[in-house]
């Protein structure tokens, strides 16, 4: 059960209802990852972190599978589930 209150997909509504449709298409799975669920209560910051998020994940010098790589080592070394 979680501790953080999170808009479902039915309730969203307005800016939110957008993010939530783009997080959908971009998601393979066709979902909104949870981590961007509890921010669902301030959609203007849901929203910086998802374009955040997008440069992050663009490839550049690091492809996404090395972002990813690197992330996770971090979080393990911060002993952080990631």
């Amino acid at each position: 059960m979680t501790r953080i209150k999170m808009v479902a997909d039915g309730e969203a509504e307005g800016p939110l209802a957008e993010i939530y449709a783009r997080a959908k298409s971009h998601s393979a799975a066709g979902v909104v990852p949870d981590i961007l669920r509890t921010m669902s209560l301030r959609p203007d910051f849901l929203a910086a972190i998802n374009a955040a998020s997008r440069l992050h994940f663009t490839d550049g010098a690091l492809t996404r599978a090395q972002h990813e790589m690197v992330a996770s080592y971090v979080s393990a070394l911060n002993r952080c589930r990631y």
